[in-house]
């Protein structure tokens, strides 16, 4: 198929544009660098520097896209809660501009990477498809936002569209080349990322937020997936887009991991002591957060197949032994 991936030069998206190229799939890719990197962009892709509202400038040079990954938005919750606006302008207006682009292509076939965040706090766990939708940020309100475009275009225009909804994404992938793609964010949030910068400094330390939860240890669990595990699900979701369905999958471990065996994993690949200090509990922080996958391994097969020493090992060889990408 030849396909645009939007957002395909950041972190996922650039995974998912390897994969598609390696499958043999023409793929373009659209990024405006405001997060991605264009050394990321698999060799084979096509690249087009601009924002998402170049999507029909693309549809008019590059004949025959057939089908859409969409990754391209903003998506650090602190930043969704100080700038609203920003989100609402790029995550939902964004996409309803790429909507209406694809529409007068008559490109009909959209895979779009959502959020568990849409849950909020769930009533129960591992998460379902049917729990109820309650965001509690202007980030997971605008992805349900979009959620609710695409149930809407494929409704009234005969879209083909699916959502997936996913947590923590860690890990790196090795391409075709030989080199590793893995997180480079200007703002690292995230957890693995954050204590191997630490064991590999051998500086700092780790602070673990609350230890007190009804846990086995303490600390939160977190439901965690490795970006070339991921990737393969939006392969999967895209040759299982059917026109005027939205179809919606949680992609999750069904048990995730507590922050401390986070920080043990680490440990235990890199062979560091790695300073850990507890620290007290952050607001709106609930005990587990773990999404459930049943409708996806019934529907398309898929099911994590990498574990989370896997995840470490990779994104420490990739942070230790940095290639190109």
């Amino acid at each position: 198929m030849r396909l645009l991936v939007t957002g395909g030069a950041g972190y996922i998206g650039s995974v998912v544009a390897a994969q598609l190229v390696a499958a043999g799939h023409d793929v373009t890719v659209l990024d405006d660098l405001s997060t991605g990197h264009a050394d990321a962009v698999p060799a084979g892709a096509k690249f087009v520097h601009g924002d998402i509202r170049s999507a029909e400038t693309v549809f008019s040079v590059v004949d025959g896209i057939e089908g859409v990954l969409h990754f391209a938005a903003k998506s650090l919750v602190p930043e969704s809660v100080a700038q609203p606006d920003l989100y609402w302008h790029d995550n939902l207006g964004g996409t309803l501009a790429l909507l209406d682009a694809m529409r007068l292509a008559q490109v009909g076939t959209i895979v779009f990477s959502s959020t568990a965040s849409v849950y909020g706090e769930p009533e129960r766990v591992p998460i379902e498809e049917s729990a109820p939708t309650r965001p509690q940020n202007p980030y997971g309100e605008s992805k349900l936002a979009v959620d609710t475009a695409l149930a809407e275009h494929a409704r009234m225009h005969g879209f083909g569209a699916v959502s997936l909804r996913y947590f923590n994404v860690a890990g790196a992938h090795r391409n075709e080349a030989g080199d590793w793609l893995s997180e480079r964010h200007l703002v690292e949030t995230h957890l693995i990322p954050n204590i191997l910068a630490i064991a590999d400094r051998q500086a700092g330390h780790v602070s673990i937020f609350g230890a007190d939860y009804p846990t086995a240890d303490g600390s939160c669990i977190r439901d965690y997936l490795h970006v070339s595990d991921l990737a393969a699900a939006h392969l999967l979701a895209l040759a299982a887009a059917a026109p005027s369905q939205h179809k919606i999958y949680n992609l999750g471990s069904g048990t995730g991991y507590t922050n401390l065996e986070v920080l043990a994993a680490c440990r235990e690949v890199t062979g560091r002591e790695i300073p850990a200090e507890i620290a007290a509990r952050r607001p709106g922080d609930v005990a587990v957060l773990v999404a459930s996958s049943d409708r996806i391994n019934t529907d398309l097969g898929w099911r994590p197949e990498r574990g989370l020493l896997d995840m470490v090992a990779d994104a420490w060889a990739a942070r230790r032994q940095p290639a190109s990408a």
